[in-house]
């Protein structure tokens, strides 16, 4: 009876032991929106990869762009969802690319209101453009560097997101946007404003999952997985459809793999980047 019940509580306290030490990896994702927004899109999907991979992942993002991107900085997080990381000081902090959504290519763009005076680049000269922030690939980065090398000087306004940027936009604060040509898109689709683009850059991969070094393999290897399958399986395709829907994205964007190799563009762009934008 004795041997009996010894080995009962043994097992139960591996079982415990076991769940105790389960790992939960924190997931940061770029703020294309705002924070609600960026919530609605993420949480069903890593809920679902959670399930699906038998890993749990935990959403974790700042109030703007840069400080979900100081989360990852200061590697309190294990997986990104980014296009922050390609610059040459932070690819020596060994983060890896193992995915991307399936999503036609970015292209920065400076755009103004559809019925604004301004027709022209060089019109933004001494006016107020609002950006997301500061560590907008796309949505910052480069539109700003090209504005400089235009010699076009603007008045830089950070909103902290890309909707709060467009609300500057259309509240007057603004005389114009730097974001990215998907979001653009989105935007329009989602709240029925109409825009002029003024300048389109060349084509970029949409943002890559990353992960970090201190993960292993066979946790990523089975998040990799539940993320590449999840539009082949009924539940998937419904999550990432209202997913999109929530943020106006016109196509449902599943994941697919991908490597470092996908993004020479980025590393390309800061070769010649002014040092402004690096």
């Amino acid at each position: 009876m004795l041997v009996r019940l010894a080995a009962v509580l043994a097992l139960t306290l591996g079982i415990a032991t076991a769940h105790a030490q389960e790992a939960v990896y924190r997931f940061s994702p770029v703020n294309q929106w705002d924070i609600n927004k960026t919530a609605a899109y993420w949480n069903p999907i890593i809920q679902y990869v959670s399930e699906k991979s038998g890993v749990r992942l935990q959403l974790k993002i700042g109030r703007t762009s840069a400080d979900t991107t100081s989360y990852v900085l200061a590697q309190e997080v294990e997986f990104v969802f980014t296009n922050h990381l390609f610059s040459p000081e932070r690819e020596s902090l060994g983060w890896k690319v193992f995915g991307r959504r399936n999503a036609p290519p970015l292209r920065g763009q400076i755009v103004v209101p559809a019925d604004s005076p301004i027709t022209r680049i060089e019109e933004l000269k001494g006016q107020e453009v609002a950006f997301a922030g500061p560590e907008a690939f796309i949505g910052y980065k480069v539109p700003y560097a090209y504005l400089i090398s235009k010699g076009v000087d603007v008045k830089t306004v950070f909103g902290g997101n890309q909707n709060a940027a467009m609300a500057q936009l259309f509240a007057g604060k603004a005389k114009a946007v730097g974001s990215n040509s998907m979001l653009v898109e989105g935007y329009s689709n989602r709240e029925g404003k109409k825009f002029r683009v003024l300048w389109t850059s060349e084509p970029y991969h949409d943002l890559a999952l990353m992960v970090s070094g201190r993960v292993p393999d066979k946790d990523l290897k089975a998040i990799s997985a539940a993320f590449f399958g999840m539009h082949k399986d009924t539940r998937g395709q419904e999550i990432l459809h209202r997913a999109s829907q929530e943020v106006g994205l016109g196509n449902d964007a599943f994941f697919i793999p991908a490597s470092g190799a996908d993004y020479t563009s980025y590393r390309k762009f800061y070769q010649s980047a002014p040092a402004a934008v690096r």
